[in-house]
C-alpha cells in the first residue's frame, strides 16, 4: 500500500508543491537574468569590451545551465516548470533591460539581479530544508556559494 500524502521521491506532496512554486519563481527570475546577460554580451561597447564580452558570455552560459537544472528539479518534484516568456515577465522581480552598452551599467544591473536571486534562493533553501528536500537544498546551496563569490568579484571589479 502506498502513502498518497508522499510524492514519488518520498517527500510530502504539499511541501513539494510549495517548493516547486518557489523554484518556479527562481526560474522566472533566472530566465530574465539570462536574457539581460545576452543583451549585455551582444551590445557592450567601450574600452572594456573584450573582457566584459567574454565575462557576459560566461555568465549567460552558466545561467542557461541553471535554468535547465531548476526546471528539471521542478519536474523531479512532480510539478510543471513555468515555460512561457509571458509568465516569466509577469512573475519575475528581475525586469528586462534593453540597449545597455555601458559596462558599469551592465555590471550594476548584474549585481542587482544577483541580489534578487540570492534572496529567492535563500528562501527556497529554507523551505526545502524544512521539508527535508536535500536535492533542492543542495542545488540552492551550490548556487548561493557561487553567486556570493561572483558578487565579491564583480564588486571588486567596480572598485
Amino acid at each position: 500500500m502506498t502513502n498518497t500524502s508522499l510524492s514519488n521521491i518520498g517527500l510530502d506532496k504539499k511541501s513539494t508543491n510549495d517548493i516547486a512554486n518557489q523554484l518556479n519563481d527562481v526560474l522566472s527570475n533566472y530566465q530574465m537574468f539570462y536574457m539581460n546577460l545576452r543583451g549585455f554580451h551582444w551590445n557592450i561597447k567601450g574600452r572594456k569590451f573584450f573582457e566584459l564580452h567574454l565575462k557576459f558570455e560566461e555568465l549567460y552560459n552558466d545561467a542557461l545551465v541553471k535554468v535547465d537544472e531548476i526546471a528539471e528539479r521542478v519536474l523531479t518534484l512532480s510539478n510543471t516548470p513555468i515555460h512561457t516568456f509571458a509568465k516569466y515577465i509577469e512573475s519575475s522581480e528581475i525586469k528586462a533591460i534593453e540597449n545597455v552598452v555601458d559596462g558599469d551599467k551592465a555590471v550594476d544591473n548584474i549585481l542587482e539581479s544577483l541580489s534578487i536571486l540570492l534572496k529567492k534562493e535563500r528562501a527556497t533553501l529554507k523551505i526545502a530544508a524544512e521539508a527535508e528536500d536535500e536535492g533542492t537544498v543542495s542545488l540552492m546551496s551550490d548556487y548561493i556559494t557561487q553567486q556570493e563569490k561572483l558578487v565579491w568579484m564583480l564588486s571588486a571589479y567596480k572598485d
